[in-house]
């Protein structure tokens, strides 16, 4: 019959406190994936940045399939749209208005796990009567269809007029 030895005193404390720092690592790499503020959020020449390559992003300025959504209909003043979609944000989860403009709107989204932030912007184009909006995760590769969802659920909360372009 074979016999178990017992871990030592010190051999069952150096293993926890192993256990310990790996946690403590673990977490502070977990928030560490927020990432930090894009560089490119705004209006740049009046228009919103452009995707990168990656499938983490939706804009209704894209003209690939991957990254493409229909903009929205501003069928109302540059305020009252505004209002309706800030109205529609506040109801969201984990939102958080970070910048408005007249004619714009910088949101930040928290997933409720990891904390990963999402940026999704609005453009008001009052020349074209077009909302422009993008939707991008700041860390990762794939979102799963995330923000694509987002938008969409927003544009579900919006009056009738507002949900697609002409």
């Amino acid at each position: 019959m074979a016999t178990t030895v017992e871990p030592s005193w010190r051999h069952r404390i150096a293993l926890r406190l192993g256990r310990a720092v790996l946690i403590v690592f673990a977490v502070l790499a977990l928030l560490s994936m927020t990432g930090s503020v894009p560089n490119n959020l705004g209006l740049t020449g009046g228009k919103l940045a452009p995707c990168p390559d990656s499938p983490n992003c939706v804009s209704s300025a894209a003209t690939d399939l991957r990254h493409a959504i229909a903009p929205f209909v501003l069928d109302r003043s540059l305020g009252a749209a505004k209002e309706e979609f800030k109205r529609a944000i506040a109801t969201l989860p984990r939102a958080k208005l970070i910048s408005e403009t007249d004619n714009y709107l910088h949101v930040e989204f928290r997933s409720l796990l990891f904390r990963f932030v999402d940026d999704v912007e609005f453009h008001l184009d009052g020349a074209t009567k077009t909302i422009h909006v993008r939707s991008a995760s700041r860390v990762g590769h794939s979102d799963l269809g995330v923000n694509r969802r987002r938008i969409e659920f927003i544009r579900a909360l919006l009056p009738e007029t507002m949900r697609r372009a002409r």
